[in-house]
């Protein structure tokens, strides 16, 4: 089993919009996957996606300063403005990835002298 950590907690903002103070309009994404499956040092694998997610910022009617927001809101935030897919392609990536490492299929060896 693998679990996934989103680490939303970088933002862009702009200083002021519609009247307001540093409005998140740019998250930036990190997510974690961790195996439940562990190498030979007992460490489990893992990987790792990142990219940055816009938002519409066009309406401040629900604004949250930025001083109280957490990064499970920032997480439902981006996510809220992915499709299932992507976010589905997001853990895909990082599944393979992880697969990738518990069973490889090359490997790289380096020839004697």
């Amino acid at each position: 089993m693998i679990t996934y950590n989103w680490n939303c907690k970088t933002v862009d903002a702009y200083v002021e919009k519609n009247n307001e103070a540093e409005v998140v309009y740019n998250i930036h994404w990190i997510v974690t996957g961790t195996s439940d499956e562990v190498n030979s040092q007992g460490n489990p694998y893992s990987a790792t996606s990142s990219g940055t997610q816009k938002l519409d910022v066009s309406d401040s009617t629900n604004f949250i300063p930025f001083n109280q927001l957490t990064n499970d809101k920032l997480v439902e935030w981006a996510q809220a403005t992915m499709s299932e897919e992507q976010i589905a392609g997001i853990e895909a990536g990082i599944t393979s990835q992880i697969e990738s490492l518990i069973h490889p299929t090359t490997i790289t060896l380096t020839a004697g002298e």
